[in-house]
């Protein structure tokens, strides 16, 4: 449930469409729901305004299964991260509005009720292709949750210039999440040419010497550019779940009543 549907709810119970019983039916499931192996926040919706996320890794396929199905029932947008293809699948299953997100490892429902009235605009840059994946991550999440992306991929700092012609859409942007692998400086280039918010995402693609991802969150954090926040290595639905919520705030109508 979330704030629109309990407004909608209440409404009702005012204007005598739904009786209390009936109103209390409908709560029975809040603030959360036991499943034995996962308590499931369907409260989340309403103080932070999107469900709880089902993050795959560690969960065998008929838990994420039973989660998925229980959420769904809600009516609500259904995320779930790191999802193998057979998981995939059987979420698929599930739900035939699933969308595979194959490169993010990303599975996506959009809520019943949606439309296509996309908020602001997030930009997300990746230094390399192979930045790609927890890239993609970023974009779904910010998308399902109802804001405007776009991408723009391979334009880190061993060819500055494919970074220089994107310049204008990184001016539009509301917020820019800028995901890298190797040295990870793209960030701090990116935050000497701009004023906008940037989200920095370091990734585990690398060399030896790159730690697999602490390299480059190390010069991230230590960025001589102002104004850029640093997620955890290839925290990809992190990234975009913070965009979004900067992204928000621009929109008035959207601020909490």
């Amino acid at each position: 449930m979330d704030r629109d549907q309990l407004q909608t709810l209440l409404e009702n119970v005012r204007k005598g469409r739904l009786s209390v019983s009936q109103a209390l039916q409908k709560f029975r499931l809040l603030p959360y729901q036991n499943l034995g192996f996962a308590s499931l926040d369907h409260h989340r919706a309403i103080r932070q305004g999107f469900p709880e996320v089902i993050f795959c890794e560690g969960k065998t396929k008929h838990q994420i299964i039973r989660i998925a199905r229980e959420l769904l029932k809600t009516g609500n947008a259904l995320l779930a991260t790191r999802v193998q293809p057979d998981v995939a699948h059987a979420l698929k299953r599930v739900s035939r509005r699933a969308v595979y997100h194959e490169a993010g490892r990303i599975v996506a429902v959009p809520k019943l009720s949606s439309t296509d009235s996309a908020i602001g605009n997030i930009v997300v840059l990746t230094a390399g292709t192979s930045d790609i994946p927890v890239a993609e991550e970023a974009k779904v999440t910010a998308e399902i949750m109802g804001s405007r992306v776009q991408t723009f991929y391979d334009v880190g700092v061993a060819g500055l210039h494919r970074l220089l012609d994107r310049q204008e859409h990184l001016h539009a942007a509301r917020v820019v999440i800028v995901v890298a692998g190797m040295d990870g400086v793209l960030p701090s280039v990116v935050g000497g040419l701009i004023d906008r918010p940037i989200v920095a995402v370091p990734t585990s693609q690398g060399y030896g010497a790159h730690f697999g991802g602490l390299a480059p969150l190390l010069t991230m954090l230590n960025a001589c550019s102002s104004g850029i926040g640093v997620v955890n290595i290839d925290n990809g639905f992190g990234a975009g779940c913070l965009a979004h919520r900067i992204n928000l705030l621009g929109e008035s109508q959207t601020l909490p009543r």
